[in-house]
């Protein structure tokens, strides 16, 4: 891989960060309500002269491409604004609300993508048994059932009902812990989040590695390392399944990035304290920095990723150059 497709890469992503960033400036400011109206109904006093006020220091009285030039250039300093409803910086609540994010979409994607293949591969190696059947039924079950429908079903049967699960927090309120004891307590209440965020994409990754299972295993190449006499173990890691990986890595990178602005509906139903939840805050009360700020960082992390898996494409298969 060439250090001249990398930065040539690099400096492509970092445009289409720029140009996500523009898009979101104005679908934001197109959005009904007024954001002043707002901060004067929250401080009680909702009359024209203070909401002038609030309107010349936030800028909200200014053109919209006088506001763009000011947002574009705070954003190259990394300066995302300032809450009016947090009474805070807003890269300092995103930093705090991302670390659980992260958590949660990363461990959803660990998850999903290695049950999701294990089951495909599984399901391609019995192909037209019980287990293949079963499998491919689960799998419809999990793609057609809403990602809030399946946590509210799971709330109900394991915090409801049986009470071996807490249902909403990302730890227990009032409990002091530390050490190992809190690392249980947020996996405790990580793991129906978890199953919620992962039972779609396991049934998305299940399937797609069945199928390319099945296209990999029908080529040339594969029977002829057959009748060569390779066991059936280093035909299926080495030969099928490295190959069957491709369309794997490729949809892995859009599920990863899309994963983190996803998680809004899960974070909202589990009250789980994200970016997703901030986001969703930020929108009910027309906080417009904290909502381009959580839109900049979810881009940068979408875009990074999909960066990310294409180096990764480019190491598994040799054949493709990045251009």
């Amino acid at each position: 891989m060439k250090i001249r497709s990398i930065a040539l890469r690099c400096v492509k992503a970092a445009a289409v960060i720029a140009l996500i960033a523009i898009v979101n400036f104005f679908l934001v400011r197109m959005a009904p309500g007024d954001p002043a109206q707002v901060m004067a109904g929250q401080s009680g006093a909702s009359d024209e002269i203070y909401m002038a006020q609030l309107r010349r220091e936030f800028g909200l009285d200014q053109s919209l491409p006088t506001q763009l030039g000011v947002y574009a250039k705070h954003l190259v300093h990394l300066d995302l604004g300032y809450s009016h409803r947090q009474q805070q910086p807003v890269l300092t609540l995103i930093l705090e609300r991302l670390p659980a994010t992260l958590l949660l979409t990363g461990l959803a994607f660990v998850l999903s993508v290695s049950l999701g293949v294990l089951l495909g591969v599984l399901s391609a190696r019995r192909v037209g048994s019980w287990t293949d059947t079963a499998i491919s039924a689960a799998a419809l079950l999990f793609y057609a059932t809403p990602i809030f429908w399946s946590g509210l079903l799971l709330v109900l049967i394991f915090s409801v009902k049986l009470n071996w699960l807490p249902g909403y927090g990302y730890s227990s309120i009032g409990v002091d812990m530390t050490g190992l004891q809190s690392v249980l307590d947020v996996a405790r209440h990580a793991i129906l989040p978890v199953a919620t965020l992962s039972l779609f994409y396991v049934a998305i990754y299940a399937r797609l590695a069945r199928a390319s299972m099945l296209e990999v295993s029908r080529l040339d190449f594969v029977k002829t390392a057959r009748a060569k006499g390779l066991p059936e173990r280093q035909v299926l890691i080495r030969h099928v399944l490295r190959n069957a990986l491709l369309p794997i890595i490729t949809y892995a990178g859009i599920h990863a990035g899309g994963l983190v602005g996803g998680s809004i509906v899960v974070e909202t139903i589990f009250a789980w304290p994200g970016v997703g939840r901030l986001a969703f805050e930020a929108v009910n009360q027309r906080d417009y920095s904290v909502l381009l700020g959580v839109f900049f960082v979810i881009s940068v992390i979408v875009v990074g990723v999909n960066l990310l898996t294409d180096f990764i494409y480019a190491y598994v298969d040799p054949r493709i150059e990045l251009s």
